[in-house]
């Protein structure tokens, strides 16, 4: 048996013991996916890291093979995390404990360098994972007052009266709480993700790809702000039943489209006052008869 067959054998079979030992961590994972609508994104997540690990198979596979045993401890220590998370009932120490474990495996059998080249797929499983509900409580409240402020100063603009107390819109004829479901934080996150995927296709300089993803913060929070603004709106004129149902639903999906052409929009504009450079090839010499 040559090294290389040895090199994927010894994979397979680490990959199907992190399969049996992480089996109930990925069901809980695809639950949490199926369940929980700000996350049903990550059934997209392991299917786009396999493309993007395809990809560098050419320059994972040219790459010099120095097992590190640096990857045992990486793995002993991913366990551990493992073992503590299903303990102490928490589910995001227990999550991202596999990717530990991945990357400790490919350390242990292929070395530092090949394991550098697939860095960027191991990352970006990491928006598969939900996050602790303390981090999200967090984060989702302060949205949820931009969104209200946002919406507040818009509706303002035309001309229509209203009152904000806190995440509270009072109109005239009726009363919108921007609610957790409606602080944005689902779009965010979408947002980021698909700023993360695009700015990888649209762009191959590492510091527009970083800007492209970042701007989905920002985008995230003046489009869903717009959401607010337009139900207040709807509200203003129809009513309370103005923005229940249908609205309600259908806003959200024409929101998302028009966050995701902000940033296709800015992306154009970052390309045309900062275009790639060309590289420059010498022309060719003339040779005389």
């Amino acid at each position: 048996m040559t090294r290389a067959y040895e090199q994927r054998f010894a994979a397979g079979l680490v990959l199907g013991g992190l399969l049996l030992v992480y089996w109930s961590v990925l069901r809980g994972l695809i639950d949490a996916w199926s369940t929980d609508d700000n996350y049903s994104h990550g059934f997209f997540i392991v299917p786009l890291a396999a493309y993007f690990a395809w990809e560098r198979r050419r320059a994972f596979a040219a790459a010099v093979v120095r097992p590190s045993y640096f990857g045992l401890l990486v793995v002993a220590g991913s366990l551990a995390f493992l073992v503590a998370g299903l303990l102490g009932a928490e589910l995001f120490l227990s999550r991202v404990s596999l990717i530990g474990a991945i990357a400790g495996s490919i350390l242990f059998l292929f070395g530092w360098q090949r394991l550098r080249i697939v860095l960027f797929p191991l990352a970006f499983l990491l928006l598969m994972i939900p996050l602790p509900a303390l981090i999200f409580n967090r984060i989702a409240f302060p949205l949820q007052l931009l969104a209200s402020h946002v919406g507040e100063s818009t509706i303002s603009a035309l001309d229509i009266p209203i009152l904000r107390e806190g995440n509270v819109l009072i109109l005239a004829n009726a009363t919108l709480e921007v609610a957790e479901a409606c602080s944005g934080i689902r779009s965010l996150v979408s947002l980021f993700t698909l700023g993360i995927v695009f700015g990888y296709f649209a762009d191959r300089r590492p510091w527009v790809r970083a800007v492209i993803a970042l701007s989905a913060v920002p985008v995230a929070i003046l489009a869903n702000g717009l959401r607010v603004a337009s139900a207040g709106v709807a509200a203003h004129n129809f009513g309370a039943a103005g923005v229940e149902g249908l609205f309600h639903e259908f806003s959200g999906w024409v929101v998302f489209v028009i966050a995701f052409l902000m940033m296709l929009g800015f992306q154009r504009l970052l390309q045309r006052v900062l275009p790639p450079r060309v590289p420059q090839v010498p022309a060719a010499e003339t040779m005389s008869a």
